[in-house]
């Protein structure tokens, strides 16, 4: 099985420019006689370096079209102008990354970093160690913590229901000690412990010493790491990550709003986190749905909350608009029947042994092509899930994607009259 490219190749310009110098050797050939009355010094054979002049001139029309069908647009290529001094946007379908701009750079992470908070909390309810109906105490710690609030009481127990609430929602830094004094038994303790789960979720540039964000020099992260614990929440704990998604919470009769713009002004849009120091500028996670495809994005460093809100809806836009994703093949699905050499079946149907899943600029598509590689016939015996080839997935500017093809059922070896009978039919009947 093969889909060819629908592209012009290099090859195809070259011929369109000849059959152009083609055209205008004949033309001045069919006029020659007209040309020499009028013009005395024209010759009947035509000058070589005019010939070549024109061989130039194709030759160069050539090369501008084949540049201007195979360049990328500038636009998906740059991607859009961004306030935020760190960025990095996300196709979770695949992985693969649509945008980067100092996406491994330190910076203060702020309010940010309290989806690690969360995380940790998320896993322990997960896990059955807690239940969002527990209380935990508010201690004088939390309670006098300055910057965004929840607004607890001195010494009255919340539910942690309550404290995720006001930690995700209203950022608040009292929730956020309150859970980490409950869950580990001192802020500094719980650091530790955030430590510990970036390890395991595979972050490589991000250092946590506290459960808030709280200023700190040996406070930091990058937006790549952000971007990759946001990936690890959002798969791992479905049955919490609505929270996110909540616009309000009252608490003690306050009302506060989400400070997340996307949740009001990005179709899709269900979470998840902003952040603002003087020293790291204004900043947000933010993730989206459309259909089936979500899109996760970590901006920080603009000047302004305005400015904030112009890159992340800018962005996720332009994400949306000038990619696509599409699942090729489910996996176990059958794509193709090869011959079997031997077998008490003639043909073993071909399946893909994962989901076949692919991010592209919406230009390629028509580029995309697909081979299906593998040495045939197939000799009998064949085992159901042996590798039998590979499903070969080539787009422009990317590394080819191969996909292990199996076998979709097992095919044991012929009886004697059979081998007799397929040996017969493959030596006589196909060769004639």
């Amino acid at each position: 099985m093969k889909i060819y490219p629908l592209h012009f190749e290099i090859w195809q310009c070259w011929t369109l420019g000849f059959v152009l110098l083609t055209c205008l050797l004949y033309a001045l050939y069919a006029a020659r006689d007209a040309l020499r009355v009028r013009y005395p010094g024209f010759r009947n054979s035509l000058n070589i370096g005019r010939i070549f002049f024109s061989l130039f001139l194709s030759v160069l029309m050539a090369s501008s079209l084949s540049a201007a069908l195979e360049t990328t647009p500038s636009s998906v290529q740059k991607g859009p102008s961004l306030y935020s001094r760190q960025a990095i946007l996300i196709d979770l379908t695949t992985g693969e990354v649509l945008f980067e701009k100092n996406a491994d750079e330190r910076m203060p992470p702020s309010s940010m970093s309290k989806i690690m908070t969360t995380y940790l909390v998320f896993e322990e309810l997960k896990a059955g160690r807690l239940k969002m109906t527990d209380t935990f105490p508010v201690s004088e710690k939390a309670w006098r913590k300055r910057g965004s609030k929840m607004f607890l009481k001195l010494h009255s127990q919340v539910s942690v229901a309550d404290l995720l609430r006001g930690a995700i929602v209203q950022s608040g830094n009292d929730a956020c000690i309150t859970l980490a004094e409950g869950l580990a038994g001192s802020e500094e303790t719980f650091a530790t412990q955030m430590m510990q789960a970036a390890r395991e979720i595979g972050l490589s540039n991000s250092n946590f010493v506290n459960a808030t964000g709280w200023p700190d020099d040996n406070h930091y992260a990058t937006a790549r790491d952000l971007a990759l614990i946001t990936h690890k929440l959002i798969e791992k704990f479905p049955d919490y990550y609505p929270l996110y998604a909540e616009r309000e919470f009252t608490y003690n009769a306050i009302r506060q709003m989400n400070r997340n713009p996307l949740l009001a002004s990005f179709p899709g849009a269900d979470g998840l986190k902003t952040g603002a120091t003087d020293a790291g500028g204004f900043g947000l996670i933010g993730s989206a749905l459309q259909g089936e495809r979500r899109l996760i994005m970590v901006i920080n460093g603009a000047e302004s909350k305005k400015k904030r809100a112009i890159d992340s809806k800018a962005l996720m836009q332009w994400g949306f608009s000038n990619f696509v994703s599409s699942r090729l093949y489910n996996r176990d699905q059958v794509i193709d029947q090869a011959d079997v050499w031997l077998g008490h079946k003639p043909r073993v149907g071909l399946k893909v042994a994962r989901n076949v899943n692919i991010t592209l600029p919406r230009q390629d598509i028509k580029n995309l092509k697909v081979d299906l590689v593998y040495q045939g016939p197939v000799a009998a015996p064949v085992q159901a899930d042996q590798k039998i080839g590979n499903l070969i997935v080539s787009m422009p500017n990317k590394p080819d994607m191969v996909i292990p093809v199996v076998a979709a059922e097992s095919v044991g070896r012929a009886g004697f009259l059979s081998k007799i009978e397929a040996v017969f039919s493959y030596f006589f009947i196909r060769s004639s």
